[in-house]
């Protein structure tokens, strides 16, 4: 933060499996490390962001009330909460707060009203405690479009009164149209580092290294099947480092090693990693999912993918959207779709080893 504001709030951006949520465990970790409060939560599809933030909103204004400067505000902050879930009708099961609510401030019942009075309530409190709030929220691309527009306006509240807040968030690129859709200044107040594979040279790094540590090392071929397989990204690595690490029998791992540690990475990942995404789906969306598999890796046209099931590319669409609502599929530019998930295409393919397809009918 800089002068009691943070320049632009950071969202990091990127696919399943590439680290964003243990930067977010970093990010909380140096911030609790300089004195600031964390207010840490994971958007998700059965709760919503005030049910959410309401924890720790409670604890962290408890505790700004404890210190002398901050009584008044922090306590008032208290009242403003139990307004907010009052008006938005939200009963926290275990959760009370044993004040009175701070009629007519954030109980209105429409979060994009009431939130941006929540956060500045927040804010007024930690600036006279002389403290400063990182509010941490994963899988952002789950919030509504309503919830988001309610964080955009409450941080930019926050900002235009100097307020000591900050956001640090992650989620999947489709994020990035929930940001484009909702309110214009959203582009200044946000920024959007990307995180992706690693280039070739820090996964090898990632590989060798540790294992070097320890007296062992991965020889070329084998770090060149690695790379191959995982195509760089950070969770795949630590897989199939780890495997061939347990099949390899002495102080050298081998290009056969890796071939057979490949096998166990595999059916670990089918039956965790992937495998926990894909049950979430519905039959029709996971053909949907199979029929993008059917065309490879990378981003392929949402015509490609209805054609591939017999259908037209409208009667596709809510199969589709579905599906990027769920975080499965995005949509990297107009009319295209990829998959969330490195390597998912080929779990569709050892899963759903056929595509049957239905013959288009004909419209009268």
């Amino acid at each position: 933060m800089s002068q009691k504001r943070a320049v632009q709030h950071p969202i990091l951006v990127g696919l399943r499996g590439v680290g964003k949520t243990v930067l977010l465990v970093k990010a909380r970790e140096m911030a609790e490390t300089h004195g600031h409060y964390t207010i840490e939560i994971e958007a998700h599809e059965g709760k919503s962001l005030a049910e959410l933030l309401a924890p720790g909103l409670r604890k962290t204004l408890y505790a700004l009330s404890s210190i002398e400067n901050a009584k008044d505000k922090a306590r008032r902050g208290i009242r403003v909460l139990k307004s907010l879930l009052s008006g938005i009708k939200i009963n926290i099961s275990g959760f009370e707060i044993g004040v009175d609510a701070e009629t007519g401030t954030a109980d209105s019942g429409d979060i994009e009203a009431d939130l941006p009075e929540m956060i500045v309530a927040l804010g007024e409190a930690a600036s006279a405690a002389g403290k400063s709030v990182s509010l941490i929220v994963d899988e952002i691309q789950y919030l509504s479009s309503r919830e988001f527009s309610a964080l955009i306006m409450a941080l930019h509240k926050a900002n235009q009164r100097s307020l000591p807040l900050a956001l640090i968030g992650a989620g999947l690129p489709q994020l990035l149209g929930l940001a484009g859709n909702s309110k214009s200044y959203s582009e200044r107040l946000f920024s959007y580092p990307t995180i992706g594979a690693l280039t070739e040279e820090d996964a090898i790094t990632a590989v060798v290294n540790p294992s070097k540590e320890e007296g062992v090392e991965f020889l070329d071929g084998a770090v060149d099947l690695i790379m191959r397989r995982t195509e760089c990204y950070p969770y795949f690595l630590q897989q199939w480092a780890y495997d061939s690490w347990n099949v390899a029998s002495g102080h050298a791992i081998t290009e056969k090693d890796v071939v057979q540690a490949t096998e166990k990475s595999l059916v670990a990942l089918d039956e965790s990693f992937f495998k926990v995404r894909f049950e979430r789906c519905t039959p029709s969306e996971k053909r949907y999912m199979r029929a993008l598999a059917e065309h490879g890796t990378g981003a392929h046209r949402s015509g490609d993918i209805a054609e591939a099931l017999g259908m037209n590319t409208t009667s596709a669409a809510p199969t589709r959207s579905n599906l990027i609502k769920k975080g499965m599929i995005y949509s990297p530019a107009y009319g295209d779709t990829a998959f969330t998930v490195p390597l998912f295409d080929e779990y569709m393919r050892r899963t759903i080893p056929n595509l049957e397809v239905k013959k288009r009918q004909r419209q009268p």
